[in-house]
């Protein structure tokens, strides 16, 4: 859908909801034909990470796995129709405004679950805090390309996890009440290492270069993610912030596995990366 400019601006044309359905329907019936050993590496780390679901319920979650996914590409072209109350539920909002509104600097750090675009643009509309974003673009130049000018409207500044880029990040930590957004689920060397999911790895990647930062810069770490509730529907979980200055880096990664980690489980059919790992042999692909 992305690296299709007629279809992308035919799905900005459409209402979200038929725009989110059409996205879905592809990705099911098209897309996952195409991406077989996609498919197997999901199937085999659900039967590991829900052995308490029989083989038919699994199959049930892999297929709406695959509509998920595609509704998310969809709904790029939408994201600022979605930034509404009609859109995403906030658990405990009161709780949430005043984490929004805490001073100091703050680092929302979340998973591939959901839609993560309509995550930040929703973040980024919430508050007053000065914006700031990091993500790893896409190998093909052109889908590179079509994704940043579908994200520039709604995601402020944004950039990238190379170069110089952990400077540049702790000047705009620096600023009154900065916040920064990060995905720490990255696929790194055809592997995801994080959540653990009891496999015994150190902090490394996005989530190691996200606890230094926060701990040079003083900043809290509040875990979040946005969970599908049916079409373009989501209900926005969050976690209460945590000071990796107060609390050891051991502790701070049984929290953050325990929380995020049991969100990519209890919604691994809302899961981007569960296709991008091998459980049984940690460190190396199911190729």
């Amino acid at each position: 859908m992305l690296s299709n400019p007629f279809l992308f601006a035919l799905l900005r044309f459409l209402p979200a909801r038929i725009a989110s359905w059409i996205g879905g329907f592809l990705s099911l019936h098209v897309a996952r034909h195409k991406m077989k050993l996609r498919d197997a590496r999901a199937r085999a780390n659900l039967e590991l990470l829900r052995p308490d679901l029989n083989r038919a319920t699994r199959e049930a979650m892999l297929s709406r796995r695959w509509q998920n996914l595609g509704r998310t590409m969809a709904e790029l072209a939408n994201i600022d129709r979605l930034v509404s109350p009609k859109h995403v539920k906030v658990h405990d909002e009161a709780g949430y405004q005043a984490v929004l509104d805490m001073p100091g600097p703050m680092i929302f750090l979340t998973t591939h679950i959901g839609n993560w675009d309509l995550m930040a643009a929703h973040l980024k509309a919430a508050t007053d805090r000065p914006p700031l974003g990091v993500y790893d673009p896409p190998a093909e130049e052109r889908v590179a390309a079509q994704l940043k000018r579908a994200r520039k409207s709604y995601m402020g500044e944004a950039i990238t996890g190379s170069g110089g880029a952990a400077r540049a990040i702790l000047r705009h930590l620096a600023k009154d009440r900065a916040m920064l957004y990060i995905l720490v689920d990255e696929r790194r060397e055809q592997q995801v290492w994080f959540p653990r999911f009891g496999r015994a790895l150190p902090p490394s990647g996005n989530l190691d270069f996200t606890l230094r930062l926060a701990r040079k810069a003083g900043a809290r770490l509040t875990p979040f993610y946005l969970a599908r509730t049916g079409g373009p529907h989501f209900d926005l979980h969050w976690h209460p912030p945590i000071d990796p200055n107060k609390v050891d880096e051991g502790e701070v990664m049984a929290m953050l596995d325990a929380y995020l980690g049991q969100a990519c489980i209890d919604h691994a059919d809302d899961w981007l990366a569960l296709h991008d790992m091998d459980l049984r042999q940690p460190g190396h692909d199911v190729t």
